[in-house]
């Protein structure tokens, strides 16, 4: 398949994202129009981007020196892990790098809170950290960078570096183990243990990220539908066209054959009326001769 116009793909996913879906299908039937099927059909294969990785693509898009300081940022990251793995690096050094990369995340992350979602209202919290997750991998993974660097990552991304998602985390101190003679501490209520345990101020965001994938899922199968039935539609469209044309040439064939007949029948009484013309010359020849000998005699 042919790749697609890469401008015209950089515009797509600089788009808001409740416009990606109508820009890409306009596009795609534009480039069908001029004859480029194969550019038009890859067109039509793009993703539409999740809520998460649109938002990253805006920040990426938007804050292009803050980008840049991120590239770097953990381009060093990755050079003092490198590092640690070989016996070379410092801790001091891995914690500088892990600080500098997470606070060029952070000034992206921010730029990215500040973007409204196609319902109108601010990016829930755990949107906004897959934002975090996407950018941070787009900074260490070299499978991520191109597409997060390019502002076209069409879903969320988690990194895959040497500290798994979390680099910045450091392993915690192992506890004493307590004294044989320290008093065991009294055992919580059970009410108050359950809510200790419970998530504060995590429900309502993690309902309101699950309504959200259901809406996205059915806007998957919509567009899916959607596109299903385009494609019935321009395959009708097509066999109608075939149809078409092979009615023309039936008729342009008859049409042809006919007019064959006619010539044929014309050129018969053609050669009959010469025939006609040149039997009536021979009689006016003879009634001359007949005429011119009458008068001599």
């Amino acid at each position: 398949m042919a790749e697609p116009p890469d401008d015209a793909v950089d515009r797509l996913y600089g788009l808001p994202r409740e416009e990606f879906v109508g820009e890409r299908d306009a596009l795609a039937k534009q480039l069908r129009a001029a004859g480029s099927r194969d550019e038009a059909a890859a067109v039509k294969a793009l993703p539409k981007p999740t809520v998460a990785a649109w938002a990253a693509n805006q920040a990426v898009r938007s804050q292009k020196r803050a980008a840049r300081e991120l590239w770097k940022a953990g381009d060093a990251l990755s050079a003092a892990q490198d590092a640690v793995l070989a016996g070379k690096g410092s801790g001091a050094k891995l914690r500088e790098a892990s600080e500098r990369e997470r606070a060029a995340v952070e000034t992206l992350v921010d730029a990215a809170r500040g973007l409204l979602g196609a319902s109108g209202g601010d990016l829930s919290e755990a949107t906004i950290e897959r934002v975090r997750e996407t950018l941070h991998a787009g900074a260490i993974d070299s499978d991520a960078r191109e597409e997060v660097a390019a502002g076209r990552a069409v879903r969320e991304r988690s990194p895959q570096g040497l500290f798994g998602a979390d680099p910045f985390a450091m392993p915690a101190p192992k506890r004493a183990a307590k004294s044989e003679a320290e008093p065991k501490a009294k055992p919580e209520p059970k009410a108050k243990r359950e809510a200790k345990a419970k998530p504060q101020g995590t429900s309502q965001d993690a309902a309101a990220e699950r309504k959200r994938e259901r809406e996205e899922a059915a806007e998957r199968k919509r567009e899916e539908a959607a596109a299903r039935k385009r494609e019935r539609e321009e395959a009708a469209a097509r066999e109608r066209e075939r149809k078409a044309a092979a009615d023309r040439a039936t008729k342009a064939q008859r049409a042809l054959e006919q007019a064959q007949e006619r010539t044929a029948k014309a050129a018969e009484r053609l050669e009959e009326a010469e025939a006609r013309e040149r039997e009536a010359a021979d009689a006016l020849d003879a009634a001359r001769a007949e005429l011119d000998a009458l008068q001599r005699g």
